[in-house]
């Protein structure tokens, strides 16, 4: 009886086991799918994170393109060469030069307008543009900054940046900031206090040996010329005396000593070379007409000439006949003041 107890109670208990069983396969496959269901959400969260990494490295390429093109850009624009003005050494009214390099890779820039002449700040105010052309035939933009302003002590002032537009469809030239320093028109003071007086500046010596040299070079110069002048003036008068027709005829007469008939022809010759003809008694108008200073002595000069005709064609020389040494002297003197 006991055995036959124990089977049905052991039937029983292999059909709860295999109850469980089932109700365990059964979770099993639930939980199965259940994870094929997280397998496929997780491969798209896969796909969508790929997608994500893709679509984030074009972001960061096209962000590097735009890097480089900006860095392309800036480089076209800072090709400007500039020679900035002196850094220091500046004060009121004083002007500052800024010079631009007119050309880009070697080839020339036409600027579209000149920049305008205004304030560039309270320091500085910029003047008139202007080219100018080097002896290699390069040209350089020429712009001046004068001082308007002073600090009440040493400071350092911008030279503020610009550009230079060119053509149409080109890059501007950029021109860099400087820096310069200004300084103030008077030194410090306490409170109070006025500033102390400088000394009076000595007048710079002239150096007077230049001066001297000159100054004799040309005192010897103009002795030189007095001296030409003068041996030129007494030379022409010499010459004069030798030349002239009664100063010839004196020196015959104190040659020819007593002797009428010499001296008679020696006042005859030089009459005929003063009138520029033979002359006689009868015809002293052409003397008169040539030599008009001799009016004064023309009886006298008539008295000669009759004295003259008695002496060579009559009974000889009159007693009372005048002196021809006395005539040629006073022929001479006439001579001397109006003679050429």
């Amino acid at each position: 009886m006991r055995p036959r107890c124990l089977l049905p109670v052991a039937l029983c208990a292999c059909a709860l086991a295999l109850a469980h069983g089932g109700h365990a396969e059964a979770q099993g496959g639930e939980a199965a799918v259940q994870g094929g269901a997280a397998a496929a959400q997780g491969g798209k969260a896969v796909e969508q994170g790929a997608e994500a990494v893709t679509q984030g490295s074009r972001a960061v390429a096209q962000r590097a393109e735009a890097v480089v093109q900006g860095r392309k850009a800036v480089a076209q624009i800072d090709e400007a060469v500039v020679q900035q003005p002196r850094p220091f050494g500046y004060s009121v009214g004083d002007i500052a030069t800024q010079r631009v390099l007119l050309a880009r890779e070697g080839r020339a820039f036409e600027p579209a307008a000149l920049p305008e002449e205004g304030r560039a700040n309270a320091w500085l105010q910029r003047r008139a543009a202007r080219i100018e052309p080097a002896p290699d035939g390069r040209r350089w933009l020429v712009l001046e900054y004068q001082v308007v302003n002073a600090p009440r002590a040493l400071a350092s002032v911008p030279v503020p940046g610009w550009e230079l537009a060119g053509p149409a469809g080109t890059a501007p030239l950029r021109v860099p900031a400087a820096a310069i320093s200004i300084g103030p028109l008077t030194t410090a003071a306490a409170p109070g206090e006025a500033l102390p007086l400088r000394p009076d500046r000595p007048a710079p010596a002239i150096a007077t040996e230049p001066i001297a040299a000159r100054l004799a070079t040309w005192l010897t110069a103009l002795a030189a010329t007095l001296c030409a002048w003068l041996a030129y003036a007494g030379w022409s008068a010499w010459r004069t005396r030798r030349t002239q027709p009664f100063a010839i005829a004196l020196r015959q007469l104190r040659a020819a000593g007593a002797d009428p008939a010499a001296t008679h022809l020696a006042l005859h010759e030089a009459f005929d070379r003063t009138a520029g003809a033979v002359l006689h008694a009868g015809a002293l108008a052409p003397l008169f007409a040539r030599a008009p200073w001799l009016q004064p002595l023309q009886p006298q000069i008539a008295r000669f000439y009759a004295d003259s005709a008695a002496l060579f064609f009559d009974r000889g020389l009159p007693a009372d006949a005048a002196s021809a040494q006395a005539l040629c002297r006073q022929l001479r003197r006439l001579e001397r003041r109006h003679a050429p």
